[in-house]
Protein backbone atom coordinates (compact mmCIF):
# COMPACT_ATOMS: atom_id res chain seq x y z
CA UNK A 1 0.00 0.00 0.00
CA UNK A 2 1.61 3.08 -1.00
CA UNK A 3 1.22 6.70 0.24
CA UNK A 4 0.08 8.65 -2.93
CA UNK A 5 2.10 11.72 -4.05
CA UNK A 6 -1.37 13.74 -3.89
CA UNK A 7 -1.03 12.73 -0.18
CA UNK A 8 2.30 13.98 0.58
CA UNK A 9 1.57 16.85 -1.64
CA UNK A 10 -1.43 17.70 0.49
CA UNK A 11 -0.15 17.57 3.91
CA UNK A 12 3.20 19.23 2.61
CA UNK A 13 1.12 22.42 1.88
CA UNK A 14 -0.74 22.11 4.95
CA UNK A 15 2.42 22.46 6.76
CA UNK A 16 3.18 25.49 4.87
CA UNK A 17 -0.18 26.65 5.39
CA UNK A 18 0.18 26.41 9.61
CA UNK A 19 3.43 28.25 9.56
CA UNK A 20 2.46 30.93 7.20
CA UNK A 21 -0.44 31.78 8.49
CA UNK A 22 0.60 31.63 11.95
CA UNK A 23 3.67 34.20 11.36
CA UNK A 24 1.59 36.29 9.57
CA UNK A 25 -0.89 36.15 12.40
CA UNK A 26 1.28 36.77 15.31
CA UNK A 27 3.27 39.99 13.22
CA UNK A 28 -0.50 41.66 12.80
CA UNK A 29 -1.59 40.79 16.06
CA UNK A 30 1.74 41.32 18.96
CA UNK A 31 2.71 44.93 17.75
CA UNK A 32 -1.29 45.99 18.63
CA UNK A 33 -1.81 43.83 21.69
CA UNK A 34 1.49 44.74 22.79
CA UNK A 35 1.31 48.16 22.90
CA UNK A 36 0.67 50.70 26.12
CA UNK A 37 -2.25 52.06 24.20
CA UNK A 38 -3.62 48.57 23.39
CA UNK A 39 -7.94 49.97 23.98
CA UNK A 40 -6.86 53.16 21.57
CA UNK A 41 -5.36 51.16 19.11
CA UNK A 42 -7.80 48.19 19.02
CA UNK A 43 -10.38 49.88 17.98
CA UNK A 44 -8.93 51.51 15.26
CA UNK A 45 -7.60 48.94 13.79
CA UNK A 46 -10.42 46.56 14.00
CA UNK A 47 -9.75 45.11 10.33
CA UNK A 48 -6.11 43.84 11.22
CA UNK A 49 -7.12 42.17 14.38
CA UNK A 50 -9.97 40.12 12.88
CA UNK A 51 -7.62 39.74 10.02
CA UNK A 52 -5.04 38.44 12.82
CA UNK A 53 -7.31 36.23 14.53
CA UNK A 54 -8.61 34.17 11.24
CA UNK A 55 -4.99 33.59 10.12
CA UNK A 56 -4.50 32.17 13.48
CA UNK A 57 -7.37 29.86 13.33
CA UNK A 58 -6.66 28.98 9.79
CA UNK A 59 -3.14 27.79 10.96
CA UNK A 60 -5.30 25.65 13.94
CA UNK A 61 -7.81 24.04 11.48
CA UNK A 62 -4.40 23.16 9.48
CA UNK A 63 -2.81 21.25 12.12
CA UNK A 64 -6.33 19.35 12.57
CA UNK A 65 -5.76 18.54 9.20
CA UNK A 66 -2.76 16.86 9.23
CA UNK A 67 -3.41 14.92 12.22
CA UNK A 68 -6.27 13.56 10.19
CA UNK A 69 -4.81 13.09 7.05
CA UNK A 70 -2.02 11.00 8.73
CA UNK A 71 -3.96 8.97 11.02
CA UNK A 72 -5.32 6.03 8.78
CA UNK A 73 -1.02 5.97 8.09
CA UNK A 74 0.23 6.08 11.17
CA UNK A 75 -2.69 3.92 12.56
CA UNK A 76 -1.22 1.12 11.22
CA UNK A 77 1.49 0.49 13.13
CA UNK A 78 1.09 3.45 16.18
CA UNK A 79 -2.49 2.95 16.47
CA UNK A 80 -2.18 5.02 20.13
CA UNK A 81 0.60 7.41 19.59
CA UNK A 82 -1.61 7.91 15.98
CA UNK A 83 -4.80 8.45 17.82
CA UNK A 84 -3.10 10.90 20.70
CA UNK A 85 -1.58 12.53 17.91
CA UNK A 86 -4.83 13.83 16.50
CA UNK A 87 -5.83 14.29 19.92
CA UNK A 88 -3.54 17.00 20.91
CA UNK A 89 -4.17 18.29 17.87
CA UNK A 90 -8.11 18.57 18.53
CA UNK A 91 -7.02 20.36 22.24
CA UNK A 92 -4.59 22.42 20.34
CA UNK A 93 -7.56 23.80 18.19
CA UNK A 94 -9.44 24.83 21.27
CA UNK A 95 -6.86 26.61 22.90
CA UNK A 96 -6.27 28.07 19.81
CA UNK A 97 -9.47 29.38 20.11
CA UNK A 98 -9.79 30.47 23.82
CA UNK A 99 -6.26 32.39 22.24
CA UNK A 100 -8.14 34.65 20.10
CA UNK A 101 -11.13 34.84 22.12
CA UNK A 102 -9.40 37.70 23.87
CA UNK A 103 -8.59 40.04 20.92
CA UNK A 104 -11.58 39.62 19.50
CA UNK A 105 -13.42 40.57 23.46
CA UNK A 106 -10.92 43.75 22.97
CA UNK A 107 -12.64 44.88 20.07
CA UNK A 108 -15.86 45.57 22.03
CA UNK A 109 -14.07 47.10 25.01
CA UNK A 110 -12.47 49.65 23.23
CA UNK A 111 -15.50 50.50 21.47
CA UNK A 112 -16.24 51.33 24.75
CA UNK A 113 -13.28 52.45 26.15
CA UNK A 114 -13.06 55.37 22.82
CA UNK A 115 -16.66 55.80 23.39
CA UNK A 116 -16.54 56.65 27.28
CA UNK A 117 -14.16 59.04 26.35
CA UNK A 118 -10.95 57.49 26.83
CA UNK A 119 -10.34 57.89 30.62
CA UNK A 120 -7.06 57.53 31.23
CA UNK A 121 -7.21 55.85 34.73
CA UNK A 122 -10.80 53.57 34.56
CA UNK A 123 -11.79 49.52 34.86
CA UNK A 124 -11.63 49.50 31.30
CA UNK A 125 -7.20 49.05 31.58
CA UNK A 126 -8.06 46.64 34.18
CA UNK A 127 -10.03 44.61 32.12
CA UNK A 128 -7.87 45.17 28.99
CA UNK A 129 -5.16 44.03 30.83
CA UNK A 130 -6.57 41.05 32.10
CA UNK A 131 -7.62 40.29 28.26
CA UNK A 132 -4.33 40.06 27.22
CA UNK A 133 -2.96 37.91 30.07
CA UNK A 134 -5.82 35.05 28.98
CA UNK A 135 -4.21 35.54 25.90
CA UNK A 136 -0.41 34.87 27.00
CA UNK A 137 -1.62 32.11 29.36
CA UNK A 138 -3.65 30.40 26.24
CA UNK A 139 -0.73 30.55 24.09
CA UNK A 140 1.59 28.82 26.37
CA UNK A 141 -0.85 25.55 27.12
CA UNK A 142 -1.41 25.73 23.36
CA UNK A 143 2.77 25.20 23.10
CA UNK A 144 2.33 22.62 25.40
CA UNK A 145 0.03 21.00 23.72
CA UNK A 146 1.93 21.72 20.58
CA UNK A 147 4.88 19.86 22.13
CA UNK A 148 3.20 16.81 23.33
CA UNK A 149 1.21 16.43 19.95
CA UNK A 150 4.66 17.11 17.95
CA UNK A 151 6.43 14.73 20.26
CA UNK A 152 4.13 11.60 18.85
CA UNK A 153 4.33 12.94 15.17
CA UNK A 154 7.93 12.99 14.93
CA UNK A 155 8.84 10.35 16.92
CA UNK A 156 6.41 7.98 14.55
CA UNK A 157 8.16 9.80 11.84
CA UNK A 158 11.62 8.39 13.37
CA UNK A 159 10.58 4.74 13.51
CA UNK A 160 8.49 4.35 10.63
CA UNK A 161 11.16 6.18 7.89
CA UNK A 162 8.21 7.71 6.08
CA UNK A 163 11.02 11.11 6.08
CA UNK A 164 14.44 10.84 6.29
CA UNK A 165 15.58 10.67 10.30
CA UNK A 166 17.55 13.88 9.66
CA UNK A 167 14.39 15.92 9.62
CA UNK A 168 12.83 14.01 12.39
CA UNK A 169 15.76 14.18 14.64
CA UNK A 170 15.16 18.24 13.74
CA UNK A 171 11.69 18.17 14.31
CA UNK A 172 12.21 16.44 17.80
CA UNK A 173 15.11 18.77 18.83
CA UNK A 174 12.57 21.60 17.88
CA UNK A 175 10.07 20.02 20.53
CA UNK A 176 12.83 20.44 23.42
CA UNK A 177 13.66 24.06 22.21
CA UNK A 178 9.49 24.81 22.26
CA UNK A 179 9.18 23.29 25.53
CA UNK A 180 12.11 25.24 26.91
CA UNK A 181 11.01 28.34 25.28
CA UNK A 182 7.64 27.80 26.84
CA UNK A 183 8.59 27.19 30.41
CA UNK A 184 11.09 30.07 30.41
CA UNK A 185 8.53 32.55 29.60
CA UNK A 186 6.11 31.08 31.61
CA UNK A 187 8.06 31.27 34.28
CA UNK A 188 8.86 35.29 33.74
CA UNK A 189 12.29 34.73 31.46
CA UNK A 190 11.30 35.18 27.97
CA UNK A 191 13.95 33.83 26.24
CA UNK A 192 12.89 35.59 22.50
CA UNK A 193 11.79 33.71 19.60
CA UNK A 194 13.40 30.02 19.74
CA UNK A 195 10.72 28.72 18.32
CA UNK A 196 11.92 29.56 14.75
CA UNK A 197 13.82 26.08 15.01
CA UNK A 198 10.52 24.40 14.58
CA UNK A 199 9.51 26.89 12.37
CA UNK A 200 12.21 26.25 9.83
CA UNK A 201 11.67 22.24 10.41
CA UNK A 202 8.47 22.40 9.30
CA UNK A 203 8.43 24.93 6.25
CA UNK A 204 11.71 22.57 5.31
CA UNK A 205 9.18 19.18 5.47
CA UNK A 206 6.27 21.14 3.75
CA UNK A 207 8.76 21.53 1.05
CA UNK A 208 10.07 17.60 0.81
CA UNK A 209 6.59 16.92 1.12
CA UNK A 210 5.39 18.32 -1.98
CA UNK A 211 8.91 17.84 -3.91
CA UNK A 212 9.53 14.44 -2.82
CA UNK A 213 6.92 12.50 -1.06
CA UNK A 214 6.85 10.53 1.56
CA UNK A 215 9.43 7.35 1.54
CA UNK A 216 8.16 3.75 0.57
CA UNK A 217 6.06 2.89 3.84
CA UNK A 218 7.10 -0.86 4.87
CA UNK A 219 8.09 -0.23 8.50
CA UNK A 220 4.23 1.73 8.71
CA UNK A 221 2.14 -1.06 7.03
CA UNK A 222 4.33 -4.18 8.60
CA UNK A 223 4.98 -5.45 5.11
CA UNK A 224 7.92 -7.19 4.34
Amino acid sequence: MNISKATARIVGALFLTVNIAFLAGVLILEPILGSTETLAIVSAKRTQVILGVLLELINAVAYVGIALIMYPILRKRFESMALGFVGFRLIEFVMQILADLSPLSLLDLSDEFVSAGAPAASSFHALGAMLVADRFWAFQMLSITFVLGSLLFYTMMYRSKLIPRFISIWGLLGVVVVLTNTILDMLGFPPGNLGIVMLLNELFLGVWLIVKGFNEPADVTGSA
